[in-house]
């Protein structure tokens, strides 16, 4: 009896100490590259939006988890460079906060290292991201926001809250491919359906000037903003001149309403972007990319900015504000 009464203590002597000794170990820091091809400013709401998610499955900035962030600025020509960067500090996943081609920049950096998108708005599968929706099968998976099947979506919305509006001026960067063939495929079918009609206008960067001096001078009815890292960069400018042009505006990111544009429709983008911490949780769990399926939002928002209406003259149908989900007043 003596003799199993000393195992057991023995035992239980070894366990205690087994267990003071694992919690002496440091707990493995979890490092997440983050890639955007935007700025830090306009990141800075979806940044945090994934670190709340994260907090909400235990993940403790500094704990258990570190981000290391890069952003391009706009500038294409750095996604390869950023890319490679974030490969050095050795992360164990990157987020990928941007369009196509900053995915595929990453993706011609590392076939291993498992990719998480957002923000993307082409379609994934004719992107060559992935092999299918539901079986992404290589290291990258993510959300794709829909922008081009948003763009007739949008455009109906902004007529029914702009009756009067027949010419809209469409304002997009050409060297974004999925965003050029946007244009020319997609907005031109859905503006014959609505009997609009669009007037494309490629803008570079050192372009904004003289676009808009074109503008004032054809007098469109509307203008609808395209994404893309020029158009951030250059947000005041192109709010300023719809509004001082007293020209209705809509656009495909929700900053723009926030910075006196008229409206926005599209994927809520906090709901978004708080989901990739599911991806980033998977995938520090041991799930591969290639079995997690890409997703599509399921949350939509149309933003209505009221103070611009009334400061362009502009009266929004009560049956489009019964549908806003946010309103500036």
């Amino acid at each position: 009896m003596n003799q199993k009464i000393f195992c057991l203590a023995l035992g239980a002597l070894f366990l205690t100490l087994c267990s003071a000794a694992e919690a002496q170990q440091p707990k493995k820091l979890a490092r997440i590259g983050y890639l955007s091809n935007f700025d830090p400013a306009s990141e800075s709401t979806r940044a945090e939006a994934i670190r709340q998610g994260l907090r909400e499955l235990g993940y403790i900035q500094g704990q258990n988890i570190a981000f290391e962030y890069r952003y391009a600025e706009g500038k294409q020509e750095r996604y390869s460079e950023l890319a490679t960067e974030l490969l050095r500090l050795k992360v164990d996943t990157i987020v990928v906060a941007g369009g196509g081609g900053t995915v595929r920049a990453v993706m011609n950096a590392t076939r291993t290292i498992p990719i998480v998108m957002v923000g993307a708005g082409a379609d994934p599968v004719a992107a060559g991201l992935v092999e299918s929706l539901a079986r992404p099968g290589g290291n990258v998976t993510g959300l794709t926001l829909l922008n081009r099947e948003l763009g007739g979506k949008r455009l109906a919305l902004f007529k029914e809250a702009v009756p009067k509006v027949v010419r809209v001026a469409v304002l997009f960067d050409p060297a974004i491919t999925d965003i050029a063939r946007e244009v020319k495929e997609d907005l031109s079918v859905a503006a014959r359906a609505l009997k609009l009609t669009i007037q494309p206008w490629e803008v570079r960067a050192a372009d904004f000037e003289s676009v808009f001096v074109a503008l004032d001078k054809q007098r469109p009815d509307g203008l609808y903003v395209l994404p893309g890292p020029i158009m951030v960069t250059h947000q005041k400018r192109i709010v300023g001149f719809a509004l001082e042009s007293r020209l209705p505006s809509v656009y495909s990111r929700t900053e723009f309403v926030d910075a006196g544009g008229l409206m926005y429709y599209g994927a809520e983008l906090a709901d978004s972007y708080r989901r990739v911490a599911y991806y980033v949780d998977k995938i520090l769990k041991g799930t591969k990319p290639a079995d997690l399926p890409v997703e599509q939002p399921t949350k939509f928002e149309l933003v209505v900015n009221l103070k611009t209406a009334k400061q362009i003259g502009l009266t929004i149908p009560p049956e489009v504000l019964a549908r806003a989900t946010r309103l500036f007043k």
